[in-house]
């Protein structure tokens, strides 16, 4: 029996990974970002959620959950601290006393302009001119919808 014979070609390398390509870019991307968080107190899920709530105000946290791919069991303490930190409201709907909805306090409003300032920063890291970096995100947000869409077929869903 004859062994075949593995040169360079037929082995993958990490570098050849789409997969490894996006979470190492998630790595460096969270570097840029950590000097930024921290000025602002906040974690990364904290400040995504606080865009979120500036982008639409007295979401559900159900709402939430789905908008920032976060089950909601990770959102609650995550709401909690940021009550207790100022920038939310939590409250029971009225009209359906199971959901609790979320709210921005003036504070959290507030921190709005704070945090645009950053967003320059981190924008300006990425070392891409403006209509490269709207194309890269399109891309990545499409990549994210079909990888999406594909999960449930892999998982006999």
């Amino acid at each position: 029996m004859t062994r075949k014979s593995h040169n360079d070609r037929d082995i993958a390398k990490l570098g050849d990974f789409m997969c490894f390509a996006v979470y190492s870019t998630n790595l460096a991307y969270s570097r840029v970002y950590k000097p930024v968080l921290e000025k602002l107190g906040l974690t990364y899920p904290q400040y995504v959620t606080i865009i979120c709530l500036w982008e639409e105000d007295n979401q559900t946290v159900k709402g939430l959950s789905e908008k920032l791919f976060l089950e909601p069991s990770t959102m609650t303490p995550m709401l909690k601290r940021l009550e207790a930190m100022g920038y939310v409201r939590r409250a029971r709907d009225s009209q359906d006393e199971r959901s609790v909805r979320i709210t921005l306090t003036d504070t959290g409003r507030e921190l709005r302009e704070q945090a645009l300032a950053y967003r320059e920063i981190t924008a300006k890291a990425t070392g891409l001119a403006p209509e490269e970096f709207r194309i890269l995100q399109k891309a990545i947000v499409n990549l994210r919808g079909n990888l999406m869409d594909a999960a449930p077929r892999y998982h006999g869903g």
